[in-house]
């Protein structure tokens, strides 16, 4: 197969033109039995391409130690895509952004404190180079070139709108292509002057990414590549939510006014997203302009199909304007999943944290609280334990620049909530013979755009009464990547919740399987397993009310289901439901 070739403004492949009509599916955010449901119905819209980035530390979770199986299996998804007849385009990081924690780099980075990010930082290049050496011999084989469907690879992502470093983004591009990567290969970036002037290389193809206005970002593309074709690699057609704040919608008429304005500008476009997919397990990200603002689990984006794979009203609209512009949209649409309405599920039995950390955590002695990643920690939550000297009156706890939300305990009793967007100190009263104090704090995620990327998670500078620095800690990491050592027992009163973070477990009987949705009303803040996956976060402040669950997680019969109480709950079940509130 030829590859893609730019002449003048012009994409060209196999001796035509083309224009490029793209969707974003994040592989990793769907689960692999669904991928084919997601690309056909990217192709019944009309789409020929679907785009897809590759999170660094989804696929290296430990320095030196792969993974490419079931969710990250990469190679699967790109080949399936070509099996049904579609064009890829992959954003393979070391960056990426996309909401996703940290932005795709790996917790690991942050055990080197001095270590530069995103630059030729001779520490951050020899890791990314390691990366490459796994990671660019699984695509080379999907190339275009090679016969497969990979039509272009990104350099970096939106670079501009974070540094300079032309020789950082060259040296990515020489290392792709030394590495065997003939395809085309583009930047993309915001159109304004500072994005452009910072995050492309003069002998790459340039993109832009926006969401309105196309005439006006186009003009000021232009400025910077007269020449070029035109191609929005990011149209953002929805938005993301963060928790604490109204959910995001975007109407669908005025989504497709835009792209019609921009297809008859001769543009290509890849939708931001197509099928926003799920934050499973800690993979969320966040954002920090005035103050840290972590994303929820669901990553629907109010994009053309939504969460759970059903066609919208914006996907409908969408379709009816690519097919005015000569795209090859099928008459049929591809049959929804199925829904049901499992009912109410009873928690039978519970496992108190703090009498159960042994089976799940190796403590550390330290002199200070030390952040999870000196540790070796990613994800999760980590418990900090010491004895503090009595008697103090009317003392001032400070958890200083905790990362990123803290509950604190004297004696084992609840005394106050430190959140990172607002830490105020909490006074307390030591009795003469002493108290010990437990400081469990959650990372909710990492950074994943702008100045703050450096995000180091856990009390990442010490706990002080008034001025004074309490030291001798023991710290207990808590990724909760395996429950299964975890001793449950039978819950004596069904009705009422422990007040310590508890894990609960219940049993959901299944005949026949379907997507589902957990409402959790009554409880407060935590995390949901169903037969070991991480389903992700829920927390009663919203907006999000209920978490995803794709059928093909569930399991004829016996269905196993976990949830981690941080606070506790009115009443002990939750309910499987048919439909999702997203707020």
């Amino acid at each position: 197969m030829a590859n893609l070739e730019v002449r003048g403004s012009q994409f060209w492949l196999n001796g035509e033109p083309i224009r490029i009509l793209s969707g974003a599916i994040h592989y990793f955010r769907v689960v692999p039995d669904y991928w084919e449901d997601r690309l056909l119905k990217l192709k019944a819209c009309g789409f020929n391409t679907v785009e897809t980035y590759i999170p660094w530390n989804l696929h290296e979770p430990e320095e030196g130690k792969f993974m490419f199986e079931g969710l990250a299996d990469v190679e699967r998804f790109i080949a399936l895509a070509g099996e049904l007849g579609l064009h890829v385009i992959v954003r393979p990081s070391p960056y990426i952004c996309a909401e996703w924690e940290f932005g795709g780099l790996p917790a690991w980075l942050l055990r080197e404190p001095e270590i530069q990010l995103r630059c030729m930082d001779e520490r951050y290049l020899r890791k990314v180079d390691a990366y490459f050496d796994v990671l660019m011999p699984k695509l080379v084989p999907l190339l275009s070139s090679n016969g497969g469907p990979i039509l272009a690879v990104q350099i970096e992502n939106e670079y501009g709108s974070y540094g300079n470093d032309k020789n950082y983004l060259t040296h990515l591009k020489n290392g792709m292509q030394e590495r065997g990567v003939d395809v085309l290969l583009f930047t993309s970036d915001g159109p304004t002057d500072q994005m452009l002037q910072g995050g492309t290389l003069p002998d790459v193809l340039a993109t832009v990414n926006f969401g309105s206005r196309p005439e006006e970002e186009f003009a000021k593309f232009r400025e910077y590549r007269p020449e070029e074709p035109l191609f929005c690699m990011e149209y953002w057609n929805g938005w993301f939510d963060h928790w604490l704040k109204p959910h995001h919608t975007r109407d669908g008429g005025d989504v497709a006014d835009v792209l019609d304005r921009m297809l008859a500008a001769g543009a290509s476009v890849n939708f931001y997203m197509f099928h926003g997919g799920t934050n499973f397990g800690f993979y969320n990200g966040a954002n920090f302009q005035d103050k840290y603002e972590p994303t929820v689990t669901s990553y629907d984006y109010d994009a053309p199909l939504s969460e759970c794979g059903d066609v919208t009203e914006k996907y409908m609209a969408v379709r009816e304007v690519l097919r005015k512009h000569g795209a090859d949209v099928p008459e049929a649409l591809p049959e929804p999943s199925r829904k049901k309405r499992y009912g109410k599920v009873a928690m039978t039995e519970a496992a108190d944290l703090f009498a159960n950390l042994e089976p799940l955590s190796a403590p550390v002695r330290s002199a200070s609280p030390e952040p999870m990643e000196k540790l070796g920690q990613s994800y999760g939550f980590i418990l900090y334990r010491t004895h503090v000297t009595g008697p103090r009156t009317s003392q001032e706890l400070h958890v200083q620049d905790v990362h990123d939300r803290a509950q604190v305990y004297l004696d084992g009793r609840l005394i106050g909530t430190v959140e990172r967007w607002d830490q105020k100190p909490i006074i307390v009263d030591i009795p003469a013979q002493g108290a010990a104090l437990d400081i469990l704090v959650e990372n909710m995620g990492r950074v994943n755009y702008g100045p703050r990327l450096k995000d180091p998670k856990g009390i990442t500078e010490g706990v002080r009464l008034d001025n004074q620095f309490q030291f001798d800690w023991t710290i207990y990491p808590l990724p909760l990547a395996d429950l299964s050592a975890l001793p449950f027992s039978e819950l004596p009163n069904r009705q009422a919740a422990f007040e310590n973070p508890t894990f609960y477990k219940g049993e959901l009987v299944v005949d026949e399987i379907a997507d589902t949705f957990v409402r959790l009303e009554g409880w407060t803040k935590g995390v949901v397993w169903i037969n070991g996956f991480n389903l992700g976060r829920y927390w009663e402040k919203g907006p999000q009310k209920t978490l995803y669950v794709p059928g093909p997680l569930l399991r004829k019969g016996r269905n196993e289901i976990i949830v981690f109480e941080l606070h506790g709950a009115t009443k002990l079940e939750l309910e499987l439901a048919e439909a999702p509130d997203l707020g």
